[in-house]
């Protein structure tokens, strides 16, 4: 017996239909023109990676601007691709926190091991 059958056994009311999907969220994600103009924000700044590597500066300071730029390209990736940015903030402050977590954790366990980034 399935569920659908026991509630009519029983004289539960109908289920209305779900909507095969939720046009006021699907109205807000990007079309195929925003994912390409995102494509080359992100090709944009890897150009930038790679043209700062072989800048003459300080570790420190390379391994910092990297770090900072890799950060931005995976936040594009995961608001955009991954649509993070069309849903509730909620997820959006889950993420964050738990990147800044995972960046200390990171950071914290470096300096345990005596490891330097400069």
């Amino acid at each position: 017996m399935t569920l659908s059958e026991l509630r009519k056994k029983r004289g539960a009311p109908e289920r209305p239909a779900e909507p095969a999907a939720d046009t006021g969220h699907r109205e807000k994600h990007p079309g195929p023109l925003e994912y390409a103009q995102i494509g080359v924000v992100l090709a944009i700044v890897t150009a930038i990676e790679v043209g700062i590597y072989y800048l003459d500066m300080a570790h420190g300071l390379l391994v910092a601007l990297l770090i900072g730029l890799s950060l931005l390209k995976f936040s594009l990736v995961v608001l955009w691709f991954m649509h993070l940015k069309f849903d509730n903030r909620v997820y959006s402050s889950m993420f964050l926190f738990g990147v800044f977590l995972a960046v200390l954790i990171f950071l914290v366990a470096l300096s345990t091991v005596g490891g330097k980034l400069v």
